[in-house]
């Protein structure tokens, strides 16, 4: 089963009010392993960024001002999502971003049923705990030590991993799965007969076995044996 795990920074939280899209990054899953194929752009927002934006992922304007609009990229982040299922967390608000960019440029909107949303996944699994992509990557063990600022590309490979471990961990896909017991027929009881019951073996000491244990028998001081019964005798 093929997935895409995907993340976006933005200019603000609101497509509606002017936002726009200024990085995507997307990594491929095949049986919920990951395959080594990314897609990743920075996007030139043809908008100033909000000083309280750029200290969440550090693009400024300068940075930003030679990158590609989104409708120059957009053909190729759709040729590699293609009709994958999209996992993000708080899916919702990439899905605003990625659907209110594909309606300015002309494209058709991409369907919330692909929506898969980790961080409702991880609300019903992990009730009362933290749910912040740092708080699960501690969580499960997953190393977050290169995330100094939010990164699409670098928060959707940490999100692949948790993805992971939510869906039932990293033993996921390797097939193993438990193979049916075979009924073992119980063994018939055989009637006795001439042909298959083996005569009785005989032993008997022969005559120097019999001397010798006499002479044993004969050398033992106070046997039991010889003593009178103390029942008999009271």
């Amino acid at each position: 089963m093929r997935e895409i795990v995907f993340d976006t920074e933005t200019t603000g939280l609101s497509f509606p009010g002017g936002d726009r899209l200024v990085e995507i990054g997307c990594v491929e899953l095949l049986n919920r392993v990951e395959t080594g194929r990314v897609f990743h752009v920075y996007l030139n927002p043809e908008r100033s960024m909000p000083a309280e934006a750029q200290a969440v992922h550090g693009l400024s304007d300068a940075f930003l001002s030679d990158k590609k609009r989104f409708h120059e990229e957009c053909e190729a982040f759709l040729d590699f999502i293609a009709d994958a299922p999209l996992i993000a967390h708080n899916a919702g608000f990439d899905f605003a971003f990625i659907n209110g960019e594909l309606g300015k440029c002309g494209r058709p909107l991409v369907c919330t049923s692909r929506m898969v949303d980790t961080l409702a996944i991880a609300r019903q699994r992990l009730p009362g705990a933290k749910h912040t992509l740092d708080a699960l990557c501690s969580r499960f063990g997953i190393d977050r030590s290169r995330r100094v600022l939010h990164g699409a590309l670098l928060d959707a490979q940490l999100l692949a991993q948790v993805y992971v471990e939510l869906s039932g961990g990293r033993q996921i896909g390797l097939g193993l799965v438990a193979e049916p017991v075979a009924a073992v027929s119980p063994v018939a009881a055989s009637t006795p007969t001439a042909a298959n019951v083996r005569a009785p073996r005989l032993f008997s000491a022969s005559p120097s076995e019999l001397e010798r244990h006499a002479a044993f028998v004969a050398g033992l001081k106070d046997p039991l044996w010889g003593q009178a019964d103390p029942v008999a005798a009271a």
